[in-house]
C-alpha cells in the first residue's frame, strides 16, 4: 500500500528509535492497525522484552510493545515481534516458494541466523536456531575478537563494523573488493560450512544491508565452501542473495 524509510542513524537511544518510527509512520496507522517488527537481539521467555543486543545496547532492557506504542498515536489492535534475521527468511521463503530446510543469515550490523523447515522456524535458543554470529570462525594468522568477546567470532570478521575497521568507510567499494584471499571472506565460507555440518540446510540465503550486496560474491562463497566439504552436507544446496532492503520488513 505504501512504504517509506527514516533517515539513516547509528546506535540510536530508545527516545530517538520511537521518534524515527513515528516519523516514518506519520500518522498513517490508526487503532485496528496490526504492527510487525523486528529487533536485533535476545528476548525474554513473553518475546517483549529485549535481554540483550550486542550491537545496540541503548536497547538491551527494552519493553519492545512500549516502544511501538510510543510511536504510534492509538495502541495498535495486534503486535507481531520477531528478529531481523527470522523476517528475513519469512519473506526469502515466500517470494521464492522454497521446499525443505532454509538457513537464512542476515548479515549487516551484525550477523544473525533463522531456520525454516518447509516455514517451520526452528528454535534451539529462543527464534534463533543457534548464534552463528558468534561462530568460531578464526583464521590463522588474522585474529580477531568480535563484539561479544568471543575469540574469532564471524562477527568479528564479516559484520558491517568489522569490514568498516579493516577496509574503510566506503561498503560498497569494501564489498567489490573483496576476494577469496581475504579473511572476511573465508571466515564466513568457515561459518556456512560449520552450518551444512549442523543444519543440512536445502537452501541458504545471504540477507540484510550486506547479504544483498554480495551475490557477484556467491560463486567464490561457494567454491571456498565446496571444497572437501562434508559428506553430510546436502548435494544439491542452493546459494542466494536477498534483493529488497525491506524483506525483513516485509516478512514482520
Amino acid at each position: 500500500i505504501w512504504q517509506t524509510q527514516s533517515e539513516t542513524y547509528a546506535r540510536p537511544t530508545r527516545d530517538e528509535l520511537a521518534s524515527v518510527i513515528r516519523r516514518a509512520i506519520a500518522g498513517r496507522a490508526s487503532s485496528d492497525t496490526a504492527v510487525g517488527i523486528c529487533v536485533p537481539g535476545r528476548r525474554d521467555p513473553s518475546g517483549k522484552v529485549l535481554l540483550l543486543s550486542v550491537n545496540l545496547p541503548a536497547l538491551n532492557g527494552l519493553r519492545i510493545d512500549e516502544l511501538v506504542q510510543a510511536s504510534m498515536d492509538d495502541p495498535p489492535a495486534r503486535i507481531e515481534i520477531c528478529s531481523d534475521s527470522t523476517a528475513n527468511a519469512y519473506d526469502i521463503y515466500a517470494i521464492h516458494q522454497l521446499r525443505g530446510r532454509l538457513l537464512s543469515l542476515a548479515i549487516g550490523t551484525g550477523i544473525g541466523a533463522a531456520v525454516l523447515d518447509d516455514g517451520v522456524l526452528l528454535r534451539v535458543d529462543g527464534e534463533s536456531p543457534g548464534h552463528v554470529g558468534q561462530f568460531d570462525c578464526s583464521i590463522a594468522g588474522d585474529d580477531v575478537v568480535g563484539p561479544d568477546g568471543g575469540a574469532g567470532s564471524l562477527e568479528g570478521y564479516f559484520s558491517a563494523p568489522a569490514l568498516v575497521r579493516r577496509y574503510g568507510p566506503d561498503m560498497a567499494t569494501n564489498l567489490q573488493r573483496l576476494s577469496e584471499a581475504d579473511a572476511p571472506l573465508r571466515a564466513l565460507a568457515r561459518a556456512i560450512r560449520i552450518c551444512h555440518a549442523m543444519f543440512c540446510p536445502d537452501h541458504i540465503a545471504l540477507t540484510g544491508g550486506l547479504g544483498n550486496r554480495m551475490s557477484h560474491l556467491l560463486a567464490i562463497i561457494r567454491r571456498l565452501v565446496e571444497k572437501d566439504l562434508t559428506s553430510i552436507a546436502k548435494k544439491d544446496w542452493t546459494l542466494l542473495t536477498g534483493s529488497d532492503d525491506f524483506h525483513a520488513a516485509k516478512g514482520a
